[in-house]
């Protein structure tokens, strides 16, 4: 019995040693040829007075077909940097904008 029966293959989760972050945003902006502006609201509690508080950052995706439009909702996930400031690539397209 060799070695080479016994392999396994291996999957792009057995590689990597963390999962990439993944986002769920609106659309804030097309503006731009094959980058989409996404704003994802967090929900946070204030460390004193315990209210809820909504923040919301801005993350710059990349949108190779340019398919995305403005309100819709979408999934985007972390990548290697792609310029300046795009560091997320669009995964999928949730819900169109009505």
């Amino acid at each position: 019995m060799s070695d080479i029966e016994s392999t396994e293959v291996s999957t792009d989760a057995d590689v990597r040693p963390n999962a990439r972050k993944v986002r769920d945003g609106l659309v804030v902006s097309v503006s731009m040829n094959k980058t989409v502006v996404i704003a994802v609201t967090s929900r946070v509690r204030h460390p004193r007075y315990r209210k809820t508080l909504q923040r919301t950052s801005k993350f710059y995706a990349h949108d190779e077909t340019n398919d995305a439009r403005l309100g819709d909702r979408v999934r985007i996930v972390e990548t290697r940097p792609l310029s300046k400031l795009k560091r997320w690539r669009l995964l999928e397209i949730l819900e169109r904008a009505r």
